[in-house]
């Protein structure tokens, strides 16, 4: 059994920064795709980035330029670094696994889900 552990959220003004990481535990995660997901609050979960396991890298076009997704296989751990956010940004933000290597944003292709970390951008 996989399980994500989401943490570094939290509160920041618009135009600032926030570092989320997931840490994976149950099985080693090289192989497969990962991907960042939100879900702001009345809103359906979105997409957000992901990374494949040859380490093709998808954003959405909302975040792209400012977002930035990475994975460091030998811990486990997948990160989003965020840059100049934005009020809109503000949202739960889930970090999941795909059950192959080159998904990309559909959700339906993500297996196991974080709990997921908060991010609010004040304006």
């Amino acid at each position: 059994q996989v399980q994500l552990v989401e943490s570094g959220g939290g509160l920041v003004q618009a135009g600032g920064s926030l570092s989320v990481s997931c840490v994976a535990s149950g099985r080693s995660l090289s192989r497969y795709a990962m991907g960042w997901f939100r879900q702001a609050p009345g809103k359906e979960r979105e997409f957000v980035a992901a990374i494949t396991g040859n380490s093709y890298i998808y954003y959405a076009d909302s975040v792209k330029g400012r977002f930035t997704i990475s994975r460091a296989n030998a811990k486990n751990t997948v990160y989003l670094q965020m840059n100049s956010l934005k009020p809109e940004d503000t949202a739960v933000y889930y970090c999941a696994v795909a059950r192959y290597s080159s998904a990309r944003s559909d959700q339906s292709d993500y297996d196991y889900w974080g709990q997921g970390t908060q991010v609010t951008v004040s304006s």
